[in-house]
């Protein structure tokens, strides 16, 4: 709930009878014995799928370190600017990463 409050969740959290029935048809799948990777993965993808992904904090970094150094280039080109991209670039980045951490989006 804390992360949706804030906005950029990345993995719901699983309740806690999802947890249990995977459990239940793990240990009854295993036996006493180790359980193998793909088994372990197969539980894995079952509780996650359950539970659910949302990657809306993934998708507003995506889009703003991607976005806005494009629409600032695309903005210096047309007001044609005398400065380097390889310096306007990691520049306008940088100010982008600083900013989305003031935020506390990453």
């Amino acid at each position: 709930e804390l992360n949706k409050k804030l906005g950029s969740p990345q993995l719901s959290a699983p309740k806690i009878t999802t947890l249990n029935v995977a459990f239940e048809k793990y240990k009854a799948a295993a036996e006493g014995k180790e359980i193998s990777k793909e088994g372990f993965q197969e539980v894995l993808q079952e509780v996650l799928i359950e539970s659910g992904f949302s990657g809306l904090g993934a998708k507003d970094i995506f889009l703003y370190l991607f976005g806005v150094p494009v629409t600032a280039l695309m903005i210096k080109r047309q007001a044609n600017l005398k400065i380097h991209d390889d310096i306007f670039i990691p520049a306008i980045t940088s100010a982008t990463v600083f900013l989305l951490a003031k935020l506390n989006k990453i």
